[in-house]
């Protein structure tokens, strides 16, 4: 285990809702909830201001409005965040090639690797750089730990939140450790942490006094021996750069059960067109087509089809997931559908023409129940015609009009939505409301959040030099701190 605290671990700060709440100036200071807004949405990010009424990510949008009523309540926009992903990621490889992103707004980076630290003052400094210019590019904030190995880098970040700084120095990891409840420890969900409190084990200090062979007997040799070592700060696993995607796929729950086969083939060939659009934005083409069907009695079946080679075409990924739906009985109603693509490459098969018109048996296909559900063919086949196109105006949605400008959908229904219109460098802006087919509003690309600078993108750590060295200068006040004992953030 190294000496120095050269693990650095970055966690933006409630990230899709600070980036709702800078793009949106009337969200700001307010409580934000981000997620699916349907009766079976959940929460995926809540803004600071929302987590004081109780609300937190994973939890039923249902609870969250009973808890919040009065919260801003907005559908994600990921192509937004995977844009500030981008900013932040670039931020973090000019410090090192070692760089294990974990999500969008999460990552690892070994610092010592990438030579930009090598003691406990270079790794501060880096930190407290690091924060500045993320909040320069992005205009976000980031929570950042550091110490000598992944796990306790990981705890520090999260005792540095919101928007904060925590060292673990060298020889106070195990003082820092002891009084935490097990639950800190990676692994220790609700099912451990309640089967160590039957057993008395409540704190990491009692995890190390039980014994590495009484954690065997409770737990399992893999996981009791895993414990142990965490428990004792001893964590060998090295920051490993960024893994190859193994798959791309999206997936819909619907508020209502749906029950006409012509809509869940049009809702089949809609996910196909949206999963091409990832594919293709990263780059990626894909063999195996992969359809998803969450039943009315909650049996999930997984269908899948192997082509000839790659692709990234949408009428081959639509055509091949509308036969795997052909084997698939939807009479009791569908709930959730999902299209992946699996066996990926960083290239595409040239002659596809053929795969968009591959009869079912001449596919290879594989068949999987996640639920052990049986699946009985389909009575017949139907014709999938286009969908209508009628707008479609999502809570937190960007818009524009020809008259008024960018703005964004704060509610639709009753054939009215209601726009207000503002941007992220203006002032809380004035709120309209329109019919949902005027002809002068249009879906529009989200607005970045800090103007444009050239060298925002391109300098890495010096992007921001002023703002780090007067960040440098007063880190205390700015929320850097350093702990020996876990003091909290």
């Amino acid at each position: 285990m190294r000496t120095a605290p050269t693990i650095l671990h970055l966690d933006m700060d409630a990230f899709y809702a600070s980036a709702e709440q800078a793009a949106k100036p009337s969200l700001r200071g307010k409580a934000v909830v981000v997620g699916g807004l349907g009766p079976r949405g959940v929460v995926a990010t809540a803004s600071y201001e929302a987590r004081v009424f109780g609300v937190h990510s994973a939890m039923p949008m249902a609870q969250a409005r009973r808890l919040a009523p009065n919260a801003a309540y907005l559908t994600p926009r990921f192509g937004l965040y995977r844009q500030i992903s981008e900013q932040v990621m670039a931020l973090l490889r000019a410090l090192s090639p070692l760089v294990e992103p974990l999500s969008l707004d999460e990552a690892f980076v070994d610092l010592e690797a990438g030579g930009t630290a090598w003691d406990e003052e270079s790794a501060r400094l880096v930190g407290v750089r690091l924060r500045a210019d993320i909040r320069s590019v992005t205009g976000l904030t980031g929570s950042v730990g550091l110490a000598a190995s992944k796990m306790l880098a990981k705890i520090a970040s999260e005792q540095a939140k919101p928007d904060g700084l925590v060292l673990i120095p060298p020889g106070t990891e195990r003082a820092m450790l002891g009084p935490m409840s097990v639950r800190t420890l990676p692994g220790v969900g609700p099912a451990t942490g309640d089967h160590l409190r039957r057993a008395g084990i409540t704190t990491v200090d009692e995890i190390a006094e039980a014994g590495e062979d009484e954690l065997v007997r409770l737990l399992g040799k893999a996981h009791g021996q895993a414990l142990y070592a965490m428990a004792l700060a001893r964590d060998e696993r090295p920051v490993v750069a960024e893994r190859e995607a193994k798959s791309v796929s999206v997936e819909d729950t619907y508020d209502v059960d749906i029950h006409d086969r012509v809509r869940v083939g049009l809702e089949v060939r809609r996910l196909a067109d949206r999963c091409v659009r990832r594919l293709r934005d990263a780059g990626l083409s894909g063999r195996t087509i992969v359809l998803k069907v969450r039943r009315y009695d909650f049996s999930t079946l997984t269908r899948s089809e192997t082509l000839r080679g790659p692709t990234d075409d949408p009428a081959v990924v639509r055509e091949a997931a509308g036969r795997l739906l052909e084997s698939v009985d939807t009479t009791g109603g569908v709930r959730l559908l999902g299209v992946g693509v699996t066996g990926l490459a960083d290239y595409t098969q040239e002659d596809l023409f053929a795969q968009a018109h591959l009869s079912a048996g001449e596919a290879v296909a594989e068949e999987g129940s996640e639920e052990e559900a049986v699946a009985e063919p389909a009575d017949a086949r139907h014709e999938m015609p286009e969908a209508p196109a009628e707008p479609v105006w999502r809570a937190g949605q960007d818009v524009r009009h020809a008259d008024h400008g960018h703005g964004w959908v704060q509610g639709s229904g009753l054939g009215r939505v209601t726009i207000r219109f503002e941007t992220p460098d203006s002032g809380p802006g004035r709120v309209r409301t329109f019919r949902t087919d005027d002809p002068l509003l249009e879906p529009a690309d989200p607005l970045p959040l800090v103007p444009r600078r050239p060298e925002a993108g391109e300098a890495g750590p010096e992007a921001a030099e002023e703002s780090s060295e007067a960040a440098a200068a007063g880190s205390e006040a700015a929320g850097t701190r350093s702990t020996a004992a876990g003091s909290g953030a």
